[in-house]
């Protein structure tokens, strides 16, 4: 397991193997719910469910294709972080914790 960021503000992400494949669990926040999902295959287009009113896919997203790239394999991320009454200032710092979770795939 990654993490970023701390207290209300964390978020984690495990990757876990099935065959070749990946599969990332991604939460944080308040309250780690399913809020979306993500499958990237090499080559093919993104295919994005969005659960819900939820964004998590924004988060989701950019963590599947960077995996799927780097490991030249089939990714899905599925996941979801809360914060209660989030501000854009508080979701701007999930974003940017989530930013640093990419960059230690």
């Amino acid at each position: 397991m990654i993490t970023s960021g701390k207290g209300k503000y964390k978020v984690w992400l495990t990757k876990e193997t099935i065959g070749t494949d990946l599969v990332l669990l991604l939460g944080g926040g308040q309250q780690p719910h399913i809020g979306g999902a993500v499958i990237c295959e090499p080559g093919k287009p993104v295919q994005v469910i969005r659960l819900g009113t939820h964004y998590d896919y924004q988060v989701l997203q950019p963590l599947a294709e960077a995996a799927c790239k780097k490991y030249h394999t089939t990714v899905v991320a599925v996941g979801g972080i809360h914060i209660d009454n989030a501000t854009k200032e508080e979701i701007q710092h999930i974003i940017n914790n989530c930013k640093q979770l990419e960059d230690q795939l």
